[in-house]
């Protein structure tokens, strides 16, 4: 925590330097004079923050899409594949960066009484704090940004919880206000600011988003409620034009690059069998589904072939021939400008179907194909193939028949690339259908948690909780 606390008056301003964004952004603003700059302004850590809601989203998903078998390390026995114990200090300090900059956003905010700002710092500090929950459990948070305390303690993971819980309500309270005496400026927006005339409503149509994923969360505990989760959902996104998303890179999309060093031969983000075998009539026969061809593209053999978690590529081995499906470029979730999606309107009308499911089967079973179809408009699929593929008898089931294995099967999907995935394989089970342990895993179960990094371990050793397996649930995964 050191080093976060000194680095937080100026990081969003660093930060902001090395972007490059649209034409006439803040971003070129601070960098024709950067002499002028001398403490980050709430347009700077407006910009900061948004770029690395998104940058963190990616780091986060980076490390969970081997355990939701997403992706595949090419090389046998891959340590992420197999659960084993890996250092992601860069990404626990990189979350509290990210929430350092909105925290700084927050203070400026409340002096300059813009209710604006503070509602977008309270929701990004929420959902970067959320990812730490999540991963870890137990983390510093109520004495994290006090610059006396070097070395501050861990909140229990239900406290973590519900600290993130109360700021996303902060941030609702914040944003429906409309007499802020400092408007959002859209230019630093990367998440919202292309649309001046609804970026105040649809930060707040993203703050009860996070809350139906927040309650819809604790599906697993005797304090879930439905009704609750509903309620934050209907006040939420009405399509995907609302969609949280990131779209403003130094260079190109996270994703794009990980492709792009792929066919550069750096062999990165191979995409795993359980993955593709869901999508090309494997798993499901009979069904072929039309987001493949937009997720990734054929091998040279002209198939559609993933590879097996700890097993490595297929024989005859390390190769770069191209010969089993890989991110691509060519995906509208991973080409050089795809946005980075934070929440999405499929996501949450999945939740809709999920919290319905036991008192509105009508309402979930509409909540689920509304889901699907989104996810398929998002994915650029044509309406031919999405309407032959949502009249499958298998996927067409009617309100009567249909399941939660249905929910969480089409969501698998829909959340390809989010951190969230691995959230929903825990609440899970990991009960996907042909979802199995990874060859040569390094545990005997499904992994659950993540051991604290390293850093964590060496400069606040006398408060990082004692280890527990990776096997242990979280709280609201009991």
């Amino acid at each position: 925590m050191q080093k976060i606390i000194k680095n937080t008056l100026f990081s969003a301003l660093i930060t902001a330097l090395g972007f490059q964004s649209c034409k006439d952004s803040y971003f070129d603003k601070v960098a024709d004079n950067p002499n002028q700059v001398t403490a980050p302004t709430l347009n700077a850590l407006l910009a900061t923050s948004t770029y690395k809601a998104g940058f963190n989203n990616y780091n986060v998903a980076s490390i969970i899409l081997p355990y939701v078998q997403y992706t595949a390390n090419p090389a046998a026995s891959g340590a992420g594949d197999t659960y084993q114990s890996i250092d992601f200090s860069t990404t626990w300090d990189a979350l509290y960066f990210a929430m350092a900059d909105a925290n700084e956003m927050k203070k400026l905010a409340v002096a300059q009484n813009s209710s604006e700002y503070k509602g977008v710092a309270d929701l990004l500090i929420a959902y970067n704090l959320i990812m730490v929950n999540d991963l870890w459990g137990d983390a510093p948070f109520s004495e994290a940004f006090n610059i006396n305390n070097l070395v501050p303690k861990y909140d229990r993971q239900q406290d973590v919880y519900a600290s993130s819980m109360a700021l996303v309500d902060e941030a609702i309270v914040e944003l429906a206000k409309t007499s802020s005496t400092v408007k959002l400026a859209a230019a630093s927006d990367l998440i919202y600011g292309t649309n001046t005339s609804t970026e105040r409503a649809n930060w707040l149509k993203m703050a009860y988003a996070l809350k139906a994923r927040l309650l819809n969360k604790v599906s697993k505990t005797s304090t879930y409620n439905p009704v609750a989760v509903l309620d934050a959902v209907s006040k939420s996104f009405a399509s995907n034009d609302e969609d949280a998303r990131m779209q403003t890179f130094r260079e190109r999309n996270f994703w794009a690059t990980v492709a792009l060093n792929n066919a550069n031969q750096s062999l990165g983000g191979w995409l795993s069998e359980q993955l593709i075998d869901a999508l090309n009539g494997k798993t499901y026969p009979g069904i072929e589904d039309p987001r493949l061809p937009k997720i990734t593209d054929k091998t040279v053999d002209g198939i559609y072939i993933g590879t097996v978690n700890g097993a490595g590529n297929r024989l005859p081995g390390a190769n770069t021939r191209k010969d089993e499906c890989y991110i691509s470029q060519n995906s509208p979730w991973s080409g050089n400008t795809s946005p980075i999606f934070l929440v999405t309107y499929a996501e949450l009308k999945f939740i809709e179907a999920e919290a319905a499911f036991d008192t509105d089967r009508t309402r979930s079973y509409n909540a689920y194909l509304t889901a699907i179809r989104a996810n398929m408009d998002k994915f650029q699929v044509p309406t031919a193939d999405k309407e032959i593929y949502l009249a499958q008898p298998t996927v067409a089931v009617g309100a009567a028949s249909l399941t939660r294995d249905l929910i969480f099967k089409e969501k698998y999907i829909a959340t390809y690339l989010n951190p969230e995935a691995w959230n929903d394989a825990r609440r899970f089970d990991y009960k996907y259908k042909d979802f199995g342990m990874p060859a040569n895993a390094a545990l005997p179960t499904f992994i659950r948690r993540l051991d604290y990094p390293q850093g964590e371990k060496s400069k606040n050793s006398s408060n990082v909780p004692v280890e527990v397996p990776r096997t242990t649930k979280l709280w609201w995964d009991q």
